[in-house]
């Protein structure tokens, strides 16, 4: 069975940092890539980023670019979301997915619960 769990998220005040990680199990992380999405109160879900199967091409929305940095450990069936510099507007419920094959195609099928991450003062 597909199991994908987030964690790491919580209330950090602007300009601060988490780090978000995403444990799978039931599969073979490292034959698919990964995707991190997010869900504001109120707006639609969005794409954060993607690490290809390979992590060579990493994606990123461009409202995270240099301050977000995803990365992956195949041997801990994990995917991290290292989030620095947050602002307000990255408050929302975070999401990893799996992509249905080696490579970032925005076609998340199977999903997590999600953690919280609000960034307040």
């Amino acid at each position: 069975q597909v199991q994908l769990v987030e964690s790491g998220g919580g209330l950090v005040q602007p300009g601060g940092s988490l780090r978000l990680s995403c444990e799978a199990s039931g599969f073979v992380l490292a034959y698919f890539a990964i995707a991190w999405f997010r869900q504001a109160p109120g707006k639609e879900r969005e794409g954060v980023s993607c690490i290809p199967a390979n992590s060579g091409r990493t994606v990123y929305q461009d409202s995270v670019k240099g301050r977000f940095t995803i990365s992956r450990d195949n041997g801990k069936n994990t995917v991290y979301l290292q989030m620095d510099t947050l602002k307000p507007e990255d408050t929302a419920v975070y999401y990893c997915a799996t992509e249905p094959g080696t490579d970032c195609e925005n076609k998340p099928d199977h999903w997590g619960r999600g953690t919280q991450v609000t960034v307040s003062s």
